[in-house]
């Protein structure tokens, strides 16, 4: 045995004798007797916060999701908080997700923090993300903690932390919570409250979150209606992708009088083994099949699907030859921005957010109604701190943000991406299309022959290791393209580099745009976790209302597609 792999052991004998999981033990005693190097190395290299929080394949070691993994971070973030100004003042929201480990690993979170001497609002059945923050907000919590895998496949476990603004956690609080795990021990001697917690003497306990908190949840989600209820003629197939997501979209659909809804009964009830999708992310192909079967049957004018914690939305409609098609996130998310921003009422300016590799369109449609469009970095932990402190600073109004991926939050009770309210009004205005006798196509018409056709598209590269993906990367940096694929000439910009002289939302990160005057741009970023670069294209063009709608779409989306190709090329 080599020097470095006899380290490997050593420090895989370490964690095994913390682990207080028996299966995980068992599986990570049969690599080291087994000399399985390779998956040795990958279980014991740390995983680190990502997505405000920690997301990986389940198994052994601290390179994955397991037991030991969520009580080590359960305690760490314990000791970030007793370091606060609110420490055990204010309570602790803990929830979690349909996946086959996700109540465990919270009731092991929730003995964490109880022992830690916090007190604990939790969750006793799976729920939506969206709920856990509309919790952590409703309770005033000084943290949420969130177990959830999202959209990623069964063999996924993860976590998200909410900060005491009920938003993801950002820098630099991510950074010291991470810091605050590592000074954690072994995960076996770390204290737990017993189980269940209410009847800890001596300790804060916790207390289950009762059911009229999600009926308040739904009610301010009806709040955030400019369309009155009442019975509508509107035919909408409903997919949760055997997630949590069902109970609260049928229920506001039926409160807002749609009286018409096909939901997929495959997939409606939560499954950890997702047995109907290869991968439960409604944006991977095929995982709609079923929805859109049920769509044709039911003569449906709308499929909306969720993820399986249903904080992202996919939507689906029908063509003037009546074949459905999905929308992409960017046509959704300016949509719904056109939407919000045409129903707002008097009061201070409005503005709306998105990230930086979501559609250049917004900005020409915020302007269109007299408000500001603000970019930040990907992810609603920037997005949403960024919209808190607009509001704080300038007085402004924030209503409406959006991501590519999916990814919706109006104003209103949750301070995150909510796929639940975004179906809710995303029916709403197709409910108020038809009744004027116009399409989701239409609405779309309109808004490309105001603004211009603007498409994007998404082109991935992968590389052998992650040290050829940023070698790639410096490359890029250093000798930008002059013209590219018919464009030109360009403006490259480095968001490595002089972050100080723009918004801390819009700081340093390893992202390279390329940006030709107004009509297109490319973004390329590392994936963060993965030997891959993300390349985004957007292209602009003058939308022809002589022309047919889907011919220009589809002309304008293989440009941005081929723009994309272009630089992976270039990079590849």
């Amino acid at each position: 045995m080599s020097a470095d792999a006899a380290v490997l052991v050593a420090a895989a004998r370490t964690w095994l004798a913390g682990d207080p999981d028996p299966a995980t033990r068992a599986l990570l005693e049969q690599w080291i007797v087994g000399e399985r190097f390779a998956e040795l190395e990958a279980c014991m290299t740390p995983l680190t916060f990502g997505t405000a929080g920690l997301r990986a394949l389940e198994g052994p070691g601290p390179g994955c999701m397991n037991l030991a993994v969520v009580i080590r971070a359960a305690r760490g973030l314990a000791s970030w908080l007793e370091r606060q100004p609110d420490a055990r003042v204010l309570p602790v929201v803990v929830g979690y997700d349909a996946r086959t480990n996700s109540k465990s690993y919270a009731e092991a979170a929730i003995r964490v923090l109880v022992a830690a001497r916090f007190h604990v609002r939790y969750f006793s059945e799976a729920v939506p993300t969206p709920l856990v923050a509309f919790a952590a907000h409703a309770y005033g919590a000084q943290a949420a903690l969130c177990i959830t895998a999202s959209h990623n496949p069964p063999e996924y476990a993860g976590l998200k932390v909410y900060a005491g603004n009920a938003v993801q956690i950002a820098a630099p609080v991510d950074l010291e919570i991470a810091r605050a795990i590592d000074e954690v021990g072994p995960a076996n001697q770390v204290p737990l409250a017993p189980w269940p917690p209410e009847h800890a003497l001596g300790l804060p306990g916790a207390e289950r979150i009762p059911p009229q908190l999600s009926q308040r949840y739904v009610a301010e989600l009806m709040a955030l209606r400019s369309a009155p209820s009442g019975s509508s003629e509107l035919r909408i197939v409903y997919t949760a992708l055997h997630g949590v997501g069902a109970a609260h979209m049928l229920e506001v659909l039926r409160q807002a009088g749609y009286g018409e809804v096909f939901p997929v009964n495959q997939q409606l009830e939560p499954d950890p083994s997702f047995p109907s999708v290869r991968f439960p992310n409604p944006e991977e192909p095929g995982a709609l099949d079923l929805a859109l079967a049920e769509a044709r049957d039911a003569h449906a004018d709308l499929v909306l699907a969720h993820d399986p914690d249903a904080d992202r939305l996919a939507v689906c409609v029908p063509d003037a030859s009546s074949a459905w098609r999905a929308l992409s996130g960017n046509q959704v998310g300016l949509l719904l921005a056109d939407y919000v921003l045409r129903r707002q009422g008097p009061g201070p300016k409005s503005f709306v957010v998105s990230s930086i590799v979501s559609s250049p369109m917004l900005q020409s449609i915020a302007e269109a109604h007299g408000a500001e469009c603000i970019r930040t970095l990907t992810g609603f932990k920037w997005m949403l701190n960024a919209a808190l402190e607009l509001e704080r600073e300038r007085g402004w109004r924030f209503v409406f943000a959006y991501e590519e991926a999916l990814g919706y939050c109006v104003r209103g009770p949750v301070r995150d991406k909510d796929g639940i309210s975004a179906g809710l009004l995303f029916a709403d205005l197709v409910k108020e299309a038809k009744q004027l006798g116009r399409s989701v196509d239409d609405l779309l018409e309109a808004l490309y022959s105001q603004h211009g056709l603007w498409m994007s598209a998404l082109v991935t590269v992968s590389f052998p290791r992650l040290a050829d993906a940023e070698a790639v990367m410096r490359r890029l940096r250093q000798a930008p393209p002059e013209t590219l694929a018919g464009f030109g000439p360009l403006c490259a910009t480095d968001y490595a580099a002089n972050g100080a002289g723009r918004p801390w939302y819009l700081g340093e990160a390893d992202l390279f745009e390329l940006a030709f005057e107004d009509t297109a741009r490319v973004l390329v970023r590392p994936s963060g976790t993965e030997p891959k670069l993300k390349i985004y294209a957007d292209s602009c063009q003058a939308y022809e209302p002589s022309r047919p709608f889907t011919e220009q779409t589809s002309e304008a989306l293989a440009k941005a597609g081929e723009l994309a190709r272009a630089v992976a090329e270039l990079i590849g």
